[in-house]
C-alpha cells in the first residue's frame, strides 16, 4: 500500500466533532459536490468556506461552528 492512502481512509474515517484545522488541511477534495441536504467534509464547497476562515487561530469549539455553518445549504 502506499501512505497516502493511509492517511486519506483514516480521515475519511473521522467524524465531524473530531475534526481539527489540521486535520481539514490535510484532506483531499473529492471531484464533484454531492446533492444532499447537509455536505459531506470532503466535498470541495465545504473545504472552500474552511479556507477562506482562519480556522488555525480558532479554538475547538469557534471551529466546530464555522465547519457546521460551512456544510449547511
Amino acid at each position: 500500500m502506499k501512505p497516502c492512502l493511509i492517511s486519506i481512509v483514516v480521515v475519511s474515517k473521522l467524524k465531524a466533532k473530531d475534526l481539527t484545522a489540521k486535520k481539514i488541511a490535510k484532506i483531499k477534495p473529492k471531484a464533484k459536490c454531492c446533492k444532499k441536504s447537509t455536505r459531506c467534509i470532503k466535498c470541495p464547497v465545504v473545504l472552500h468556506r474552511l479556507g477562506k476562515q482562519e480556522c488555525e487561530s480558532m479554538c475547538k469549539r469557534d471551529f466546530q461552528k464555522v465547519l457546521d455553518k460551512a456544510r449547511k445549504r
